[in-house]
């Protein structure tokens, strides 16, 4: 199990990676919404509701140039299938959505991620999404392994 940049060299406003994951689709899910497990591989998370239209916060230690804050509103929930959110970070101007789709394999689930919506002159952003997904994913890799 690999996380795979699938973004295209000339792609500047949006990123995308995919995971062949030998867990089952709600284990994959679970992963991405209990607030318990977000914390573990992706950010501490406050207010996470799986209803469009709700409004939820990351919230990590703050360094320089991020407050540590991401603010994001669910736009569409599909159970166990899709998961869409905006991921705005408002002192880098950076107003994304992250779109998870999980579909079901003979031997788990493929993940996709998709972070859409950067700017031509993001490019530091885009950089930064993409090394940090990669990084994330990889945490998310060793969570699954962890789950019953």
């Amino acid at each position: 199990m690999t996380v795979v940049d699938k973004t295209a060299r000339e792609q500047t406003d949006s990123i995308s990676f995919e995971l062949e994951l030998r867990h089952p689709p709600e284990k994959v899910w679970r992963a991405l919404t209990d607030p318990v497990l977000l914390a573990e591989w992706l950010l501490p998370v406050a207010g996470i509701e799986l209803d469009p239209g709700a409004a939820f916060t990351f919230k990590t230690q703050p360094f320089p140039g991020w407050d540590g804050t991401v603010s994001c509103r669910m736009l569409e929930v599909e159970a166990e299938r899709k998961l869409s959110y905006t991921w705005v970070v408002g002192d880098m101007a950076l107003d994304t959505v992250v779109t998870f789709t999980l579909t079901p394999t003979a031997s788990g689930t493929r993940l996709s991620l998709v972070q859409s919506g950067f700017k031509p002159d993001q490019k530091q952003n885009f950089g930064g999404a993409r090394y940090g997904w990669k990084m994330m994913g990889g945490k998310l890799l060793d969570l699954l392994a962890r789950l019953p």
